[in-house]
């Protein structure tokens, strides 16, 4: 098999791909990327260990897939994945990546009839929506009821039929116009294509900042004794997500490059779900516990712009029609990242410190 990676050497492509050569040796696999993220340069020597080939393009230019080979599936793992990305007023980079790159993507994979696997995103469901949801606070976070004003949503998350009328950030926007033109290239062409509408994704070789990537932010700042906030929501911290190791997705991806079509045309949600799932209360004892360190945390009652109180993942519909569900818990994350991070002290100081 000959696989197209694109965002290849971003946090999740390059852990996918590297997944994907060690367990078939034999398949060629290409990894496009124009290393814009700090810390992305570090996964191209590791992708040439891995006897992988990257090459160096940006999918918003159409000429940059001139020069690759036909492939069997393309993994249209790129993104400006930052919530916060356009809001500033300047989108353009925004816009041009998230949807008119996926569009040069799809072209590709339509040109030699390559199946199409896309990591979306939850954020492509409405903010508003999310925050009118009903919510027990308990002592260390903030819980989902299935009593709830609005279909596709129970104490065991979001699901795929979740109302979609509303503002949900620039960056879920992008996101959601690609699942549509994906659905249009799927029933007008014959495009084989999944959209998996992932939850937190994390794991070590994440270059975690505070608009995206969490989970190693949070575990950086206590390694390295730096300060951290709970901002919005009284500043207690009790904000939750669900948390989906980078490798829990790559079986789920693996899957499906070997059983599209029993998944073609699909839109799955895809997270840690409840059993993955944490606040940021919770994930600091955890990170204290780990690390052995406690660090300053000031709060901040004002909630952000974009933020949101919660959001879990039903994987109820993935696991049917697939089998997958997560199997890695909050801790061993943490565990992970953290031995990641001693092991690549020198590299990572400079970009997470």
């Amino acid at each position: 098999m000959k696989i197209l990676i694109t965002g290849g050497a971003g946090f999740v492509g390059s852990s996918l791909a590297i997944a994907l050569k060690t367990n078939y040796p034999s398949y060629e696999i290409f990894c496009l990327d124009n290393l814009k993220r700090k810390g992305s340069e570090l996964n191209v020597s590791r992708l040439s260990q891995a006897g992988i080939t990257y090459v160096h393009g940006d999918i918003r230019n159409k000429e940059d897939f001139d020069s690759l080979p036909a492939v069997d599936a393309v993994i249209e793992a790129s993104a400006e994945p930052s919530v916060l990305a356009g809001l500033d007023g300047t989108p353009d980079y925004l816009i041009n990546t998230n949807l008119f790159g996926t569009v040069n993507c799809l072209n590709y994979a339509l040109k030699h009839k390559a199946d199409f696997i896309f990591l979306s995103t939850s954020r492509v469901y409405p903010i508003k929506t999310i925050e009118t949801l009903n919510f027990v606070e308990q002592e260390t976070r903030f819980s989902l009821t299935d009593d709830q004003p609005v279909k596709g949503v129970s104490s065991k998350g979001i699901a795929e039929d979740f109302p979609l009328d509303g503002a949900r950030s620039l960056y879920g926007t992008t996101k959601l116009a690609s699942e549509l033109l994906i659905q249009e290239y799927n029933e007008f062409y014959g495009l084989r294509t999944v959209i998996n509408r992932c939850g937190v994704i994390t794991g070590p070789w994440q270059m975690g900042k505070v608009d995206q990537g969490v989970m190693v932010l949070w575990i950086a700042k206590h390694y390295w004794e730096q300060q951290l906030g709970y901002f919005g929501y009284g500043g207690t911290g009790k904000q939750t997500r669900d948390m989906l190791h980078v490798a829990d997705l790559y079986r789920l991806i693996d899957w499906q490059l070997h059983n599209l079509d029993k998944v073609n045309g699909e839109v799955l949600n895809a997270g840690g779900g409840v059993e993955s799932s944490t606040s940021l209360q919770e994930l600091t004892k955890i990170c204290q516990e780990v690390t052995g360190k406690t660090i300053p945390i000031k709060q901040v009652p004002e909630t952000r712009t974009a933020d949101i109180r919660m959001y879990i993942t039903d994987n109820t519909k993935v696991t049917r029609l697939t089998g997958w569900k997560p199997e890695i818990g909050v801790r061993q994350i943490v565990e992970e990242i953290t031995e990641w991070l001693d092991q690549n002290n020198k590299a990572l100081e400079p970009i997470l410190k």
